[in-house]
């Protein structure tokens, strides 16, 4: 048996769930979460919509998917500069 509930009442109580109730928690843990399609991939050009970089170009030098973030070789002061960004704030070009 396990138990659920957090609370900062102090007077509240965990409620105890049944084996079958936690198994079932547990089997849901356990699958794998679902690949994120970012539309985009190593080399392509993409423009940045969001953030202080907005409306810089460049191209995608790397792609993050447990983070959720892309690697982005934008021209700045007239050299390539590696900025890692979300993948919101960017679009494919």
């Amino acid at each position: 048996t396990g138990f659920a509930g957090a609370s900062t009442d102090e007077r509240a109580r965990p409620t105890a769930l049944a084996d079958d109730e936690v198994n079932r928690i547990l089997r849901q843990m356990d699958t794998a979460p679902a690949r994120i399609n970012v539309g985009f991939e190593t080399g392509e050009s993409v423009r940045v919509i969001d953030g202080p970089f907005t409306d810089f170009v460049g191209l995608v030098d790397e792609i993050n998917l447990d983070k959720g973030k892309v690697r982005v070789m934008l021209s700045m002061f007239g050299r390539e500069t590696p900025v890692e960004l979300d993948f919101l704030q960017v679009e494919k070009q």
